[in-house]
């Protein structure tokens, strides 16, 4: 068979590195791919965000299932237009992918189907939000409704900085669109977990769990970023946790989108708060997460095209994935500035030499060659440094070993990936 996956950061060279290993991969195509992803698919130079681009692409290599990495394209309709044109696609419809699309949709649907999360309002109208956040006090969250790139959720410790989040959202319009409308939502307590099941319209199967960094610096402090590092599985989502969680929220989730008429296939990941009522709902998104997808293909044992080829035909049945009986950690390298304006266009080198460490892998996630094959930054999060290892120890080991030999000055990480786990 031959596979197109569409993307071109480190979740796409994860989900590249992991089907290339299958029997069932005849030929290996990725849009519009990077460096990393270039060692081990086809790129083709066609944008995520060209629909129709990818169909005629798919058309053209005479491809059997099409892998839609990013949300983007999910959003708008990307899956559609392939199954129009009669081709298997991995991924949700454009009516399905409103579970991240719109945050506001989201909490509504929850709602409606009794599924846990957090209490929560929305507005257009800015004044309107900001005499809301005075009502109820801090702390207190507040979400731009459309897509961010995952910037647009502003965790406000204090009132002053929740008004001043709707401004950035609602009227510097500093997400764009997205900003159109806030949703306002009580501030849960608890550990937060990435949670991931494979749908296919009607059938849900657990796909394990992963805790990402979201802050920018050591200790948990400062911004908001897509995410810094990743490492499964994740100790807090114990099997008792991963019952609960399909039977309280995955389950009604497919069972809800079936019954209104936009089943969901695909993979479900949702974000998890996890304290002393148990897990509750932080958002949904309708794709893997990046960097969380990269520990995940680190684990698995199982073959994944049989998994993605099942949840697109409406066939995942009982199929259980299987992993290996190791820990995974990804360290995200980024370049200076980021998650603000990154430092573009400076030179990596040594990351053979960080391949060459046991058990580690460099995915790359913002990378471009020049004219003389020279690796560049071209992006906020750049690579992500992954290693598997007996425990989360001996992973987190190598992948800082594997760091350390990246030589690249204007880059940065984090240095606490799996704080959580090694304190336990």
């Amino acid at each position: 068979m031959k596979i197109l996956v569409v993307g071109s950061g480190g979740r796409e060279h994860a989900l590249c590195w992991a089907i290339q290993r299958s029997p069932l991969c005849e030929a290996l195509f990725c849009a519009p791919g990077n460096p990393g992803i270039a060692q081990v698919a086809e790129c083709l130079p066609v944008a995520v965000d060209d629909i129709d681009g990818i169909v005629a692409a798919a058309k053209a290599k005479g491809v059997g299932l099409v892998v839609v990495g990013p949300e983007g394209p999910l959003v708008a309709g990307l899956t559609d237009a392939l199954a129009a044109a009669g081709i298997p696609a991995f991924g949700p419809s454009a009516a399905a992918a409103r579970l991240e699309g719109s945050k506001g949709f989201m909490k509504d649907f929850c709602a409606r189907h009794g599924i846990p999360t957090a209490a929560y309002a929305r507005f257009t109208d800015a004044e309107a939000a900001k005499a809301y956040i005075r009502a109820q006090g801090a702390p207190i969250v507040v979400k731009a409704d459309g897509l961010a790139a995952g910037k647009g959720v502003v965790v406000c410790p204090n009132e002053a900085d929740a008004l001043a989040a709707v401004d950035t959202i609602m009227t510097e319009r500093a997400f764009g669109a997205a900003g159109g409308e806030v949703v306002i939502e009580e501030f849960l307590q608890g550990e937060e977990a990435s949670f991931f099941a494979l749908c296919d319209g009607t059938t849900a199967v657990a796909f394990g769990a992963a805790q990402d960094h979201k802050r920018v610096g050591d200790g948990d402090t400062g911004p908001n970023t897509g995410g810094m590092g990743a490492y499964a599985p994740a100790p807090v989502v114990t099997p008792e946790i991963v019952d609960e969680v399909m039977a309280k929220i995955v389950a009604p989730t497919v069972a809800g989108m079936a019954a209104e008429g936009h089943p969901f296939t695909g993979v479900l990941f949702a974000g998890l708060m996890i304290g002393p009522q148990g897990p509750r709902l932080i958002e949904f998104n309708v794709r893997f997460g990046d960097p969380e997808c990269q520990v995940l293909m680190s684990r698995l044992k199982s073959d994944l095209v049989p998994l993605l080829l099942a949840a697109a035909e409406g066939r995942l049945g009982t199929a259980e994935p299987e992993w290996f009986d190791a820990a995974a950690l990804v360290v995200v390298m980024a370049a200076k500035g980021y998650p603000g304006t990154p430092l573009k266009g400076t030179e990596i080198r040594n990351l053979a030499a960080a391949d060459a460490v046991p058990e580690a892998v460099v995915f790359h996630a913002g990378t471009r060659a020049d004219a003389d094959g020279r690796i560049l930054a071209d992006g906020g999060r750049v690579l992500g440094v992954a290693a598997r290892g007996r425990t989360v120890a001996e992973a987190r080991e190598r992948a800082y070993t594997a760091v350390d030999r990246i030589d690249w000055p204007e880059g940065f990480c984090r240095r606490d990936i799996a704080w959580r786990a090694l304190e336990r």
